[in-house]
């Protein structure tokens, strides 16, 4: 596995292509589609980005088994949390959810396509992401690691998940003041899909069940922290690196971490989740947990 900063640059930048590449034939070019349809699926699904959901998912499945096989196996799962990442990025950005006229430095999805289109371009990913799931089954992943994958999908982004996250957030933006009920909202809103992400690996890798708990751990710990460092940010980031305006939490009034406990702190619980993080893997016996380390890292401390 990777050893060196630059390797892991390149690691990263490979499997990103990686993933693209497999987006690009993700919806048969033979389906009847209205163009337009097509089209705004395209806008924002080919927008590019961190890729790091799926990214998780190839990574998990090659730190538990380490060949290329299991990693052609898992992609499928790779290409469907891209598609359900994607989908609640467009509806997010809505005039109902958060009105953000720029996401990854091009307009919204609603402000080329307008709202309608937008809505159903977002319904059409999440609905393909479950058909995309499960041609797993093709690839020769067990039918019953495929129908766990499924079902945890179904939970880890819907009702329990990132959706009832995200309508905790909008019912509360006004009424939290606990970090207890911030980290509720980040836990799902945010870390599910990343649990979701390494564990959709480890199944493909066949991964016993110790193994899933250590790499669920693994998710929850980087996600929170991902989402923390998401608010560090909004107040403190490079706008030309991140793609988005700064500062439109406090514009919108959010409460975040640093709104509630300040910047100093909320950077310790950053650095501490991320290495309770990789903790939980370095103990799990995987084949090689280096490059879920360095992942952890790596987001930790990132830019943008």
């Amino acid at each position: 596995m990777t050893t060196t900063s630059e390797e892991l640059q390149t690691y990263l930048y490979d499997r990103r292509r990686l993933v693209e590449s497999a987006l690009r034939s993700a919806i048969p070019s033979d389906w009847r589609i209205p163009p337009q349809l097509r089209e705004a699926v395209e806008y924002s699904l080919h927008a590019g980005g961190k890729r790091l959901r799926p990214i998780f998912v190839l990574a998990a499945a090659e730190s538990v088994a380490g060949d290329p096989v299991t990693v052609e196996r898992a992609m499928p799962f790779a290409m469907a949390v891209e598609m359900i990442h994607t989908y609640s990025l467009i509806h997010d950005d809505l005039p109902a959810m958060d009105n953000d006229d720029l996401r990854r430095g091009r307009p919204t999805n609603h402000k080329v396509y307008g709202e309608a289109m937008a809505i159903l371009a977002g319904d059409g990913l999440l609905t393909q992401a479950f058909h995309t799931a499960s041609r797993s089954a093709e690839l020769g992943v067990p039918a019953d690691r495929v129908l766990a994958v499924i079902a945890e999908l179904s939970r880890f982004a819907g009702l329990p998940g990132m959706v009832g996250g995200q309508a905790d957030d909008m019912l509360g933006e006004q009424g939290i003041t606990t970090l207890e009920q911030l980290e509720n909202i980040h836990l799902r809103k945010t870390s599910d899909l990343i649990v979701f992400s390494l564990r959709a690996g480890g199944h493909a890798a066949e991964s016993g069940d110790s193994q899933l708990q250590a790499l669920g751990l693994f998710g929850r710990n980087v996600g929170l922290a991902f989402q923390i460092q998401d608010d560090i940010l909004d107040l403190s980031g490079d706008e030309s690196k991140l793609g988005k305006p700064v500062n439109s939490d406090e514009k919108q009034a959010k409460v975040t971490y640093p709104y509630l406990i300040g910047l100093d702190e909320s950077r310790k619980r950053v650095v501490r989740l991320t290495d309770e993080a990789k903790e939980a893997v370095a103990g799990a016996a995987l084949g090689d947990p280096q490059l879920l380390l360095q992942i952890a890292d790596y987001m930790a401390g990132r830019d943008h």
